[in-house]
């Protein structure tokens, strides 16, 4: 495709919507048509999104012209993208790439492509609605789904991950601010987050016959952005086989990456990877999954979506350095 992509972002004071605006600005097919906040309307993008300075002198807009658009980006909370098409028409040649999570399990009357790439590429291609998958839920599946496809999941699966304070979103609470988050850790939502169901969605998709439960412990971290993961599983194969079982799997995935050595967090921090490890310890399998969780967590994997549903280069705009050393 040659022509330019035009695009909206609605919701944009956020921060997934300024990480869109920063990767969409330089993208070489993108054109940003309008970004959407009512609360900011008139504003330029910068007295928002600061790190934007220099590189855009687009205002922040009330309207919303889907006529001059191509695809639309919802950045809104949980529960706002529903109410939202209830109350606005969407011409039916304008895209969707959704960010909250009320599209991603699937339904009779949902049409939206659940967007992990790793495991749903084909149906992405030009695909006319996408549901981007949660940040927790991207580096958890990433770490399970080769074991799934293999079919050895075959017990209840214990999931530890910690995540900055970004991925509490920009409105402040409580827990965000930099007096009770520096320095300190808690745990929150444990077994019953709300990225479970499409975690679970994804592995019996590859492993129709696990019915066993992921554990899953969330933490809060006094860092402002990424994911570590550990997912532990009981797995009696050897190391090695485990080993190029993830290489297999991953050898076409352009962002997600098998790595032999332990891995930090910092190796993906300001990118849109996914690095993988894994390693025995008797019967148990450890899985170690990092990644952005503004990046691969939500916006690097929106416009990783967006270049499938429109037949671009799948890393077009997305090759980004991680910035830790």
């Amino acid at each position: 495709m040659n022509e330019t992509i035009r695009v909206g972002i609605i919701g944009g004071a956020g921060y997934t919507a300024g990480e869109l605006c920063r990767l969409l600005l330089n993208h070489p097919a993108v054109e940003i048509v309008f970004v959407n906040s009512e609360s900011n309307a008139g504003n330029l993008l910068t007295e928002v999104h600061e790190g934007l300075y220099g590189e855009t002198e687009m205002r922040f807009t009330d309207q919303l012209p889907f006529e001059q658009v191509d695809v639309v980006f919802f950045c809104f909370g949980h529960g706002k993208s529903t109410r939202f098409l209830s109350e606005h028409y969407i011409p039916a040649d304008v895209r969707i790439v959704d960010l909250a999570q009320d599209f991603r399990l699937a339904a009779e009357d949902n049409d939206y492509v659940y967007g992990l790439p790793e495991l749903n590429g084909m149906q992405l291609r030009g695909a006319q609605h996408v549901a981007n998958p949660g940040c927790f839920a991207t580096c958890i599946q990433l770490g399970l789904l080769p074991l799934a496809a293999a079919g050895l999941l075959e017990d209840d699966i214990s999931v530890n991950a910690i995540t900055g304070a970004t991925g509490a979103g920009v409105k402040p609470g409580s827990t965000t601010h930099f007096s009770w988050r520096t320095g300190n850790m808690s745990i929150y939502k444990a077994f019953c987050h709300q990225h479970v169901p499409e975690i679970m969605q994804s592995l019996r998709k590859l492993q129709p016959s696990f019915d066993g439960a992921v554990d899953f412990i969330p933490y809060r971290g006094d860092f402002p952005r990424g994911i570590f993961a550990t997912e532990v599983v009981r797995c009696d194969r050897p190391e090695e086989e485990i080993a190029q079982l993830y290489r297999d799997f991953y050898s076409e995935a352009p962002f997600t990456h098998y790595v032999d050595r332990p891995l930090d967090m910092k190796q993906v921090v300001n990118t849109n990877k996914c690095l993988l490890h894994t390693e025995r310890h008797g019967d148990k399998l450890l899985i170690t999954s990092c990644i952005d969780n503004l990046l691969k967590g939500a916006s690097g994997q929106a416009v990783q979506n967006m270049n499938l549903m429109f037949g671009l280069e799948e890393t077009a705009g997305l090759l980004l350095k991680s910035v830790a050393f």
